[in-house]
């Protein structure tokens, strides 16, 4: 299948990308640049620099490619951000989507898999979380997602445009080819990493009093590869109908504390923590329930250990001092 993946320079879609070409598709990275990483593009995708609002370039990528479809994993997505300048979020998020679902109506591609997130559900009163529990976004990141997927729904009724919308929670863990580098990084495994490697003092615990079992908060944690198999095998259900999934390993998750101690124990460092207050909208508890990706797609994630996780994020940047070098 001829594919074409909307930022495919950053962490998730670099792995999607590299997983794509193992299975024998072709591929195209679409990506501006701005957040993602020339060196992280596989080796074997071909690579278009440019906005999605460039509506011009869009259309000549699809003609040029005769592409089949879309992965669109671009996205400005830093909550505390897109509370800050919602404005980024809805030109990004909303309006560049809906540039590229223009592009895609009028070149003909009819079916696009959609890196959305658990943020369009909240604060949830119940876990794990299934997709239809109520989704009432607290933050413009989940709004705007939130807004796209709505937009899919008629997109299709209008103009025939299948779409896979992938709600997942915490991607982690590395290939040795791809792993995770954000300026600023916010995301907790990267964060405890690179504590454990010297490049920063502390990590913050932000609450201490949760009713959990250790008082931190407990998330979901999914391995960028499980996650990059998801968005595969859900172009292949786009073949008969659209769906909405959530993507995470299950079980109970894990707290704050027990990620922080099992990067201790894999990098074999101490890890200084430091407890910080709350932050606003933290929920407790935020978990997936995937039964829903298992049963129809067959899907199953292969690293559902968190250790296993953190070891191959781990990897990575030992081998990856400089990131990408760019």
């Amino acid at each position: 299948m001829r594919v074409l993946v909307t930022g495919g320079a950053g962490y998730i879609g670099s792995v999607v990308t590299e997983e794509l070409l193992q299975d024998g598709h072709e591929v195209v990275v679409y990506d501006d640049l701005s957040k993602g990483h020339r060196g992280a593009v596989a080796r074997g995708a071909g690579l278009v620099e440019a906005d999605l609002l460039d509506g011009v370039r869009l259309r000549r990528a699809f003609e040029e490619q005769r592409t089949e479809a879309v992965i669109h994993m671009a996205a400005a997505s830093l909550v505390g951000e897109s509370v800050e300048n919602p404005s980024k979020y809805y030109r990004n998020n909303v309006l560049a989507g809906l540039s590229l679902l223009d592009a895609m109506n009028e070149t003909g591609v009819r079916r696009l898999v959609f890196s959305s997130t658990a943020a369009a559900y909240g604060e949830p009163e119940k876990q794990p979380v299934e997709e239809s529990d109520p989704t009432v976004p607290t933050n413009p990141y989940g709004q705007t997602k939130l807004a796209f997927e709505h937009a899919l729904q008629w997109y299709e009724k209008a103009y025939g445009i299948r779409s896979a919308s992938l709600r997942y929670f915490n991607a982690a863990g590395a290939t040795p080819a791809c792993g995770e580098v954000h300026e600023p990084e916010t995301h907790l495994i990267p964060i405890v990493l690179q504590a454990a490697a010297g490049r920063r003092a502390h990590v913050e615990v932000y609450g201490d009093d949760y009713p959990t079992r250790d008082g931190s908060c407990v998330r979901d944690y999914i391995h960028v590869v499980d996650l990059a198999r998801a968005h595969i095998l859900a172009l292949f259900v786009l073949e008969e109908r659209s769906a909405v999934y959530n993507l995470g390993c299950g079980g109970e998750g894990y707290t704050v504390k027990e990620v922080i101690e099992v990067a201790r124990a894999v990098t074999g460092r101490d890890i200084t923590a430091r407890t910080a207050p709350r932050r606003p909208g933290d929920p407790a508890v935020l978990v997936a329930s995937s039964e829903k990706i298992r049963r129809e797609l067959g899907w199953s994630p292969q690293f559902q250990d968190l250790r296993a996780i953190v070891e191959s994020a781990w990897e990575w940047m030992q081998s990856h001092p400089q990131g990408y070098g760019d």
